[in-house]
This record gives structure tokens, sequence and C-alpha cells, in this order.
């Protein structure tokens, strides 16, 4: 397939997903004019604060004026008239500190676990990580944060299971991250784990391998200058696929823990039923994960190449 036909596919599948979000939204129960407005709000103010929002429109144009609008810079404003721009901007760094930090891990953790199961594949690490790498890639991020906060803030109160913003906006203590990162990096690093696995094990085969081997060649620096590079390329599609489901995965842990990110700004914006906020919090997800989406296939085709 060609680029600009899996770029357009990522495009049409942006849109469903934006279609979806303004549905969904519209259809839940409850008034984004109520929300906005005080619980007495007379029926004229009602209809006017309904009628500045363009709710008396039929959804199908309130949508083609939000994506017009966006395809031009402009998200729009908030039921309680904040520009979104301003919101996304406030939040998305917070949510990429927390997306980094977990990247990092998740990177860090399974190379160093992959190449030792990789390297002694029956012994005491490898037992242990067949099982366990198999469960934590089982669960979702919620149930993973759930597990950890009820070990380590609940029985036994070594980290905070809730997030304080300080004056930056960021967590106000280090240790507010710990367990967000944790619970997002975890079913990760397990799968993870078992892709640098299985290369590592598919690159040993390699004739030029097999030569070293017969050579003489330490475990070590066979491991490292011979194995690792072949095994490089789909290890590298991983770790992009990886980036864009650690993306979509925070939005879901951050409303946990209280994070001040992305997540909490959706879980806010489908409070209020505010479509616009939602919709452009989506877009702004889906974007990332489409662009690496896109950098993982390139990735794997680059790979496919260079083994021909």
């Amino acid at each position: 397939m060609s680029v600009a036909a899996l770029v357009l596919r990522r495009l049409a599948l942006l849109l469903v997903l934006l279609t979806l979000v303004f549905v969904v939204v519209a259809v839940l129960p409850g008034d984004a004019a109520r929300m906005a407005l005080d619980r007495n709000a007379s029926p004229e103010l009602l209809a006017a604060k309904r009628h500045e929002l363009g709710l008396d429109r039929p959804l199908p144009q309130r949508f083609w004026h939000w994506l017009t609008g966006v395809l031009t810079g402009d998200f729009g404003t908030t039921v309680r008239g904040r520009p979104v721009s301003d919101l996304l901007a406030a939040a998305a760094p917070q949510t990429l500190l927390l997306g980094g930090l977990a990247l990092l891990l998740t990177v860090v953790a399974a190379l160093g676990l992959g190449m030792c199961w990789a390297a002694k594949p029956s012994g005491w690490l490898a037992r242990i990580l067949q099982p366990s790498t198999a469960m934590v890639v089982a669960l979702p991020e919620f149930v993973v944060a759930a597990l950890l906060i009820t070990v380590f803030s609940f029985a036994i109160g070594l980290l905070p299971a809730v997030t304080v913003a300080g004056s930056s906006g960021f967590p106000a203590r280090p240790d507010m991250l710990v367990l967000p990162v944790l619970a997002l990096a975890l079913p990760h690093i397990g799968w993870n784990t078992r892709v640098v696995r299985g290369a590592l094990g598919d690159a040993g085969r390699a004739p030029h391998v097999e030569q070293a081997v017969l050579e003489g060649v330490s475990r070590r620096r066979l491991l490292i200058r011979h194995v690792l590079p072949v095994a490089l390329p789909t290890i590298v599609a991983s770790v992009a696929t990886t980036v864009g489901m650690l993306f979509g995965g925070a939005l879901v842990v951050e409303s946990l823990f209280n994070y001040p990110g992305l997540g909490a700004l959706l879980a806010g914006s489908i409070s209020d039923r505010d479509t616009a906020l939602t919709a452009a919090t989506a877009a702004v997800a889906g974007a990332v994960i489409m662009a690496i989406l896109l950098l993982s296939d390139g990735v794997r085709a680059w790979a496919v190449r260079g083994r021909r």
C-alpha cells in the first residue's frame, strides 16, 4: 500500500472517530447549556444559552461548523466560554511528561529484560517472565492502576493515589508521578519484553550468528554485535506502535489519578456535555496516534525491504 493510501486511510479513521464522538456526546443525557448555567436558570435564559452554543441547530450542521473551524486552527470555545486551544495547550505538556516517562521506562525495562531472557531462555528469570509478561499484557491500564492504588496507597501507604497540581500546573511532588507512570507502562513493558525476546530469538538463528558461535564469540558480544542489529527493526516498530498506545492509555490513567492532563480535560468535557472540547481532545489524541502509526508502518516497510 502506498504512503498516500495509508495517510488517507488514517485520516478517514480519524474522521469517523470524531463523528462518533460528536454523536455520542450529543445523545448523552443532560444539556450543555444547563451545565453552563445555574440549575435554577429561567427557560428564557436557557434558550438564549442554547442559541449561543448552537445547540438549536441540527447536529450535522454543528459538526461541519466545528470541523471547518479546526481545519483553520480554530477549535472553538467551551460551554463556559473559554478557548479550547488554550485548554489544550495547558494540558498537553503534562500528558507528554507522563507519556514520555512511561515510554522511557518501557524501552529500558523491555530491552533489559528481553535481552536477559534471550541470553538465558531456560534460566530462573525466563521462568518468571514467561507467565508475568503474559499476565500484564492481558490487563488494561485501569485494572493495573486499581491494583497499584490498592497495594501502594491503601495497603502500604507508600505513594499517593491522587495527583495534586502545583502552581506550574504539573504534579506538586515527584512521587505523584510514580503510580501513573507504572500503571501506564507495565502492560507495554510486558508486551515489548516478549517482542524483544522473540526478535532476538529469530535473529539468533541467522547464518552469520551461527558462524559467530562456532568461532567462539562471547555470549554478550554475540548478543550486542551480531544479534541485536538484526532484531532492531522489529523492536523499533514495536516501540513506535507503543508510543501511540501509551498516548491513548494516558487519557484513561489520568482520569483515575486525577492527573492534570488531557485525560482529565476529556473527563471534564464529557461531564459538561461539551462536544467541542471533547472532540478537540479526541482530535489531538487521534492525530498523534495516527502519526505514530504511520511512522510504525514506515519502519515495518523499511525492515521488510532490509531483509530482502
